[in-house]
């Protein structure tokens, strides 16, 4: 038996040590805080529970909220990939600063965000007033939200997208195009496909960011219940009622809603991954 094993040695800890760690953790920062939401809620009946969650006023709330973040996260996972494509394929003045300014909505707090996009399109903002001229309004309606939403949501796919287009290997788009492949079944059939797990992680990372949105929203929505009022903040109405138990019953409703629609989306990327990967071997 040889003294000395030839097994690599782990820069990091054990297995053990590590996942006791990692458990650690995340119960402390993520499994705790969403147990005492769950938790809370159990407070109310189920009655009460059910008239909480599913009045007309929560499912207009929900409805916005989820479709509005939807709407803005496929805008941005066709937009996002054009940025990215622009940013990495080709080189032009001024490419560094376009660059930094993609990352402006993580630095901007949400709040001067929402009080920008106000500004620019209120009624008699610098752009809405010559939009409501037209007839299109756009502050204090669900399309002003959804603007918000792809404000903020933007970043997400950029940077998710941005590094495998760098990574992708130029050799087979000219391997193609030697082939007699044209631009778009080049696109289509070598390129998108590597990009396809990006892109949905890109979506479900900007869908997640929209859905719990609050500063940039809340004043360009107007908050007007049954019409422009988001889930969060029907969620800070009940907490300034001090309705804790009902607000904690919107936040679960919410949680089990973002969870079951971001698994979703995971298995629509693993499935992707998966059938990429059996085309490539």
């Amino acid at each position: 038996m040889p003294l000395f094993s030839s097994r690599p040695r782990p820069v990091l800890p054990g297995f053990g040590l590590s996942m006791g760690f990692t458990t650690f953790y995340l119960s402390l920062v993520v499994f705790l805080p969403l147990g005492a939401l769950v938790l809370k809620s159990f407070q109310l009946d189920w009655a009460g529970f059910i008239e909480v969650v599913a009045s007309d006023r929560a499912l207009a709330s929900y409805k916005l909220t989820f479709g509005a973040s939807f709407i803005a996260a496929l805008v941005n996972m066709v937009f996002g990939l054009l940025v990215a494509w622009v940013l990495v394929r080709y080189q032009f003045l001024g490419k560094k600063i376009l660059d930094a300014l993609v990352d402006l909505p993580f630095a901007l707090p949400t709040a001067v965000a929402g009080i920008a996009l106000t500004a620019l399109y209120a009624p008699n903002g610098w752009i809405g007033q010559y939009l409501s001229a037209l007839g299109l309004k756009v502050a204090y309606t669900p399309l002003g939200v959804t603007l918000a939403l792809i404000f903020i949501g933007l970043p997400f796919v950029v940077r998710t997208v941005q590094p495998v287009l760098e990574d992708f290997e130029r050799e087979l788009e000219e391997a193609a195009a030697s082939l007699g492949a044209n631009r778009w079944q080049i696109f289509n059939k070598v390129i998108l496909p590597s990009l396809v797990p990006s892109l949905l992680t890109g979506f479900a990372l900007a869908f997640a960011r929209a859905v719990g949105e609050y500063g940039s929203v809340v004043f360009i929505s107007g908050n007007m219940p049954y019409r422009t009022e988001i889930t969060p903040l029907l969620i800070m109405s009940r907490l300034e009622e001090f309705d804790y138990a009902g607000a904690a019953a919107l936040g679960t409703v919410m949680l089990l809603i973002s969870f079951v629609l971001l698994l979703i989306i995971n298995g629509l990327q693993h499935w992707s991954q998966q059938r990429h990967g059996g085309k490539s071997a």
